[in-house]
């Protein structure tokens, strides 16, 4: 089978589009294939600010910022949901969800995560119908009415003060007594009089009137105690998994599905490198993900010199 590229990257956020950049600079013909738009999470997100260079930026912003680099040096781009990565003789092949293939010397896997579900009944028929991952995308169609978020990390602080644009009023459920996110998030949010907060709560039940999200019922952790949550929209934000069910079958996966790459982001298959927030990685940020994409793409120009 004939090898069209030097290198294949495998998803379009800020890791895989630094590591495009470098690539494409160093003159390797490169292919970007991504099954969604650019940005990844980052054009989920409302706001930017701990992303140096830019002291507040848009997650919408940036990532057309960065699409438009990863282009400039020469890079291909391909829309494309990857199914399959399989070795073949001197390289590997790239099998998307419609037939596509396209074969590369070097493959760079860079496709993230995906937000969790919460796991009650109703909850992907409601998806467009009252239920919601994504607050940038979906906010302003809730102006003037309540929602409700789950979780307790940066994502959901992050999200409730964005849809305190709109919404009359958001409230935030957590399994907890405190926050995981940043101390400063945390303050705005507990500043905010748009936003009230439901700790030591899970959800237990989706409420819906006329097909569409009405609530959530929830249950206090200790007590048992249960009560409604009336709103227009849910939003989960309760953590996420790694996309990476197409390299399965390469041995280069833990448990729960992370990528095990070593500090130049190589896996055990030669040639290939995984890169940003599928890796087994301690802080899954813009900043560190581009930090392996520049990485990545670096060992991969030295691997195809030798």
């Amino acid at each position: 089978m004939d090898i069209l590229f030097d290198l294949i990257i495998i998803g379009s956020g800020p890791a895989g589009m630094s590591a495009a950049v470098y690539a494409s600079r160093a003159e390797l013909k490169t292919l970007i294939v991504e099954s969604s738009a650019p940005g990844g999470k980052m054009v989920k997100t409302h706001l930017v600010e701990n992303y140096p260079g830019e002291k507040s930026i848009t997650g919408v912003d940036l990532s057309m910022k960065m699409h438009e680099h990863s282009l400039s040096f020469g890079a291909t781009y391909a829309y494309g949901n990857v199914i399959d990565v399989k070795q073949i003789v001197g390289g590997f092949e790239v099998v998307t969800e419609h037939g596509e293939t396209f074969t590369s010397k070097v493959v760079i896997a860079a496709t993230g995560t995906v937000e969790r579900k919460i796991g009650l009944d109703q909850e992907e028929e409601l998806v467009g119908k009252g239920v919601s991952y994504c607050a940038v995308c979906d906010g302003a169609f809730y102006k003037e009415r309540e929602v409700v978020v789950v979780g307790g990390g940066n994502s959901a602080l992050d999200e409730s003060l964005y849809l305190t644009q709109f919404a009359s009023k958001v409230t935030i459920v957590i399994r907890r007594d405190v926050f995981r996110g940043e101390i400063g998030t945390q303050e705005k949010v507990y500043n905010n009089p748009k936003i009230e907060i439901v700790k030591k709560h899970v959800p237990v039940e989706i409420m819906t009137e006329n097909g569409v999200f009405s609530g959530l019922k929830v249950e206090h952790v200790d007590t048992k105690e249960q009560k409604i949550i009336p709103g227009s929209c849910l939003f989960p934000y309760i953590g996420s998994d790694p996309a990476t069910a197409y390299l399965k079958n390469l041995g280069v996966l833990d448990d729960q599905g992370y990528s095990i790459a070593n500090d130049r982001m190589e896996t055990s298959v030669q040639g290939l490198y995984t890169v940003g927030d599928m890796n087994q990685k301690t802080l899954r940020q813009i900043v560190t993900a581009t930090a392996d994409g520049a990485i990545a793409a670096q060992e991969a120009i030295a691997y195809l010199n030798k």
